[in-house]
């Protein structure tokens, strides 16, 4: 029986009771989105790649090492060259160049930066755009490693839809398959 005057008591009040959870649901979101605009507004702090590493490697002192450290990052950071690790193992006598603790010092030897490492990757990507650029103007063209039928194309013709027609000349079955030192016939 107390179920029958529940249910009655709800079904009464039903649009009453609607109306309050209504009302609870927009205070939540009300809430959420203020919250959210307050965090925006006051800004996030964003530690710094510094604050990792508390010390930072220099020529001629002596470097603790740090947890996750190696010798390439640390020789990385005294001379703006990876490379540079065996000059520090040199001088500290390491014979295991892989086996360094964190805490353990090191002295950084005055040493000349060879090859800096960040430098090679970026010569190296333009040593390719070059490459990538160069106009072909003969009647046959050799493939170099990263070539592509559509760069072969464009550096050929200016169009790179005329891919088609060289793979028609060479009878290629496989266009996407092309090897570093064929040559191609280029249709003039």
């Amino acid at each position: 029986m107390n179920l029958k005057k529940f249910l009655k008591a709800f079904k009464l009040n039903e649009s009453t009771i609607s109306m309050v959870l209504g009302a609870v649901v927009i205070v939540v979101v009300g809430i959420l989105v203020v919250n959210y605009f307050k965090k925006t507004d006051q800004g996030e702090i964003v530690p710094s790649a510094t604050t990792e590493k508390e010390q930072v490697a220099k020529i001629g002192e002596k470097h603790t090492v740090q947890k996750g450290e190696t010798l390439w990052s640390i020789a990385q950071d005294a001379y703006g060259s990876g490379y540079n690790w065996v000059d520090i193992a040199e001088e500290n006598g390491l014979t295991n160049p892989g086996d360094i603790a964190e805490g353990q010092e090191l002295s950084i030897p005055s040493a000349e930066s060879k090859l800096a490492t960040i430098m090679e990757e970026e010569t190296k990507t333009e040593v390719q755009a070059e490459a990538d650029t160069t106009k072909i103007s003969g009647a046959s063209y050799t493939v170099v490693k990263g070539d592509s039928l559509w760069n072969i194309a464009v550096r050929a013709y200016g169009d790179g839809y005329k891919w088609v027609e060289i793979a028609r000349e060479n009878n290629l079955k496989n266009p996407n398959l092309i090897h570093s030192g064929n040559v191609l016939t280029l249709p003039r």
